[in-house]
């Protein structure tokens, strides 16, 4: 049954709530909350507001909506930040790129915790910190905590399997106290991890006395190996929590939260403040509307940012005046278990602090802005140009495949994925040819779309989303078996086919029975090629592996007599199976390698009576 949006909107209760957008592929294009649903909802689809282009653009794609009632508003913002943390809708404001913010993660859920690297916050009853913006940075905190605090970094079910193994080298190196052989308690253990999640939250002043402390006590003991390594973990406790500049005396936790941003980008800069120093920073980008005003990126940004980091402090300084502040301070001192005030400082230290802040972010935007169109046109923009070759109105997910074998064996084939013009390598999917002998690319080819796009229209997981277009490794054929492919199952999409010249090089793209030529120069070119010898790559990696794992299982193992030499031979020999099947005993013998009796080994496997029945039986 069609959805009625008039009819719904009459529908729609004046209660608290959280609405979501879905476009004709019901994927889900934008998350908001309201205090009356009905007032809100409504608004995007009156003529007479002014809504902004992006917001007009949203509409135009709405196929359906749909609403969940809270209890109050604050419920309704709760909501609202996960759904869009899980869905990342097109049209909200987002972090880009979100998931590549890494975070530290302190298994506290366990005996015997460890402290890893994670690219996501889960519900998993550990502690995380950050989202921090360098994995570099990420991973050298990793290691020095572990130095320091003597934190296994084993993958052991603990206390379970205590005692089954040997220490491991880091007990040798003094770099773990092996509670996987019972030589620490978990009361002790946990001290030290109490120890590391301190220095996680800033305070570094006991680790740097205790250090310098033992550098000291070695040296005067002339142990001057083991004060020099002391030395460097000084070092390195100083250099992560580096302390830039004092902000005031008053020792509380503070972040300080400032954008700059111009149509297309902005850039948040957060400044953590712990014990009245500054302890760190870190920027974030995100993709906004160019009607979109700094205060909505602004307490957009402080949804998305305080949603997914556990730690809040007790004040949050930010440049701008935003809309539901009380609401926000509700939200994030329910989270935080305290009072949490958010504050625009108008004067004195506070002010200044906001306002360097401020211009470090005018400084990441600036240095980034040229970067960002750059990486943007070879991705985003280059698909754009494609979609213009095409005559398309919009591209984002592309899918290619290719073929891959030796004279028709072991045939298998490949599917990549490209999103916004980058790989997306979950996506990539990988096929055994079942139901080709020989070296026969088309049909080949037909049996991997078949099954791929039969799993799409069946909704199996990692299949489910279909291409907006369709990149085919060759020109008029292989185009014509997609789209029989397609026709079969009464699919609508776009295929193109990669034309190449004399010398194997893509010239142009063969779409709707015309061959489109196409700028060598342009980035469109290079992201076809690159679409192109990824599909080869990964379809050739594959095969590869089978061949070198020994997985591919050749009819040609079967054949006594016949060992890897001679099965080198008769593939090169051949086109494939069926001629292998009809060639004679003088053929076969005459075969580098081949003598008369393994040339009649071959020929009886092939045509004795008591292998076809064997065949028969086993259908």
């Amino acid at each position: 049954m069609a959805f009625d949006i008039q009819e719904e909107l009459k529908k729609l209760p004046g209660k608290p709530g959280v609405y979501l957008m879905h476009d004709a592929d019901d994927t889900i294009i934008y998350v908001g909350k309201a205090i009356s649903l009905k007032n809100r909802v409504r608004q995007y689809f009156q003529t007479s507001r002014n809504k902004g282009p992006k917001i007009e653009r949203m509409v135009t794609h709405i196929a359906r909506f749909e609403y969940i009632v809270t209890d109050s508003e604050l419920e309704a913002l709760v909501l609202e930040c996960n759904l869009i943390k899980e869905h990342r809708p097109k049209y909200n404001t987002m972090l880009k790129d979100d998931k590549a913010y890494p975070y530290i993660k302190v298994t506290v859920n366990e005996d015997f915790p460890r402290i890893l690297f994670s690219h996501q916050m889960k519900k998993d009853k550990a502690k995380y910190f950050g989202p921090y913006t360098s994995a570099g940075a990420v991973k050298d905190t990793i290691e020095l905590l572990r130095k320091l605090y003597d934190i296994r970094s084993c993958n052991k079910s603990l206390p379970k399997e205590i005692g089954k193994d040997r220490p491991c080298l880091y007990y040798h190196i003094h770099q773990c106290k092996a509670p996987c052989q019972g030589y620490i308690s978990k009361e002790e253990y946990g001290e030290q991890i109490k120890k590391a999640i301190s220095f996680l939250n800033g305070n570094y002043n006991d680790i740097i006395k205790e250090l310098t402390g033992k550098m000291t006590e070695a040296a005067e003991e002339m142990r001057f190996e083991q004060a020099a390594e002391y030395r460097d973990l000084i070092d390195s406790v100083r250099r992560i929590g580096e302390r830039q500049k004092i902000t005031n005396s008053d020792g509380e936790d503070k972040d300080v939260i400032a954008l700059a941003m111009d149509k297309e980008d902005a850039v948040a800069q957060v400044f953590f403040i712990r014990n009245g120093k500054l302890i760190g920073r870190e920027h974030y980008y995100l993709r906004i509307g160019e009607e979109e005003q700094k205060s909505e990126v602004l307490l957009t940004f402080m949804k998305q940012f305080y949603s997914g980091t556990p730690f809040i402090p007790r004040e949050i300084m930010i440049s701008e005046e935003i809309a539901e502040q009380e609401l926000m301070e509700e939200y994030l001192s329910s989270k935080r278990g305290q009072k949490v005030r958010i504050r625009v400082p108008k004067k004195g230290s506070k002010e200044k602090m906001v306002e360097l802040a401020e211009r470090n972010a005018q400084i990441v935007l600036d240095q980034d802005r040229e970067r960002i169109k750059r990486e943007e046109g070879r991705t985003v923009g280059a698909v754009k140009e494609i979609a213009r070759w095409l005559n398309l109105p919009s591209i984002d997910r592309i899918e290619a495949y290719d073929i891959s074998n030796i004279s028709g064996f072991q045939s298998v084939g490949s599917m990549i994925v490209y999103e916004k013009g980058k790989p997306k390598r979950a996506d990539y999917r990988k096929f055994k040819i079942k139901s080709v002998e020989g070296p026969n690319d088309y049909a080949s080819m037909k049996e991997v779309l078949s099954r791929r796009f039969l799993r799409g229209i069946q909704e199996d997981s990692g299949f489910e989303r279909l291409p907006d277009l369709i990149m085919m490794d060759g020109g008029r054929g292989q185009v014509n078996i997609a789209l029989e492919v397609l026709e079969e199952m009464d699919l609508a999409i776009p295929v193109c086919g990669m034309v190449k010249d004399d010398k194997h090089r893509t010239r142009g793209l063969y779409f709707r029975n015309v061959e489109i030529p196409i700028d060598r120069n342009s980035e469109g070119f290079k992201l076809i090629t690159r679409v192109q010898d990824e599909a080869h790559r990964f379809a050739i990696e594959y095969h590869r592996l089978l061949r070198s794992k020994g997985q591919v299982h050749s009819i040609l193992d079967d054949i006594p007599g016949i060992g890897p030499t001679r099965r080198k031979e008769l593939i090169r020999h051949f086109q494939g199976i069926d001629d292998i099947k009809a060639a004679t005993v003088e053929e076969l013998s005459g075969l580098p390698g081949m003598n008369k009796k393994a040339a009649e080994q071959v020929y009886t496997f092939f045509h004795a009576p008591a292998q076809e029945e064997n065949e028969d039986s086993s259908k």
